[in-house]
């Protein structure tokens, strides 16, 4: 259970420092790429797109815990794979810039 609790907590410090402008790092693919390539999206988007994921998976963590059942568990993993989804389409579509 205390895992869990930390977590939770590291899941939203973490977005939250995402969202604060702080973290571009964190964002996977987006550390990596090279100027050229971070010129393609705009930032503060991906900042939105990721931390608010983060923010949104904290909660969701609880759910192993509120259940030992299996139906506890896989509600879980629906809500990721629905969040992950979700986050990706929109770090593909909304936040990247429109060819001119």
């Amino acid at each position: 259970m205390l895992i869990v609790y930390i977590l939770v907590a590291l899941l939203a410090i973490l977005g939250i420092i995402i969202l604060s402008g702080k973290g571009d790092n964190l964002i996977a693919g987006y550390n990596m790429a090279s100027k050229k390539e971070k010129e393609k999206y705009y930032v503060k988007r991906l900042r939105l797109i990721f931390g608010l994921l983060l923010i949104l998976l904290a909660p969701a963590c609880f759910l192993l815990t509120m259940e030992d059942t299996l139906s506890g568990q896989i509600s879980f993993f629906v809500i990721v794979i629905v969040l992950i989804t979700v986050s990706l389409i929109l770090a593909n579509t909304w936040a990247k810039k429109k060819r001119s």
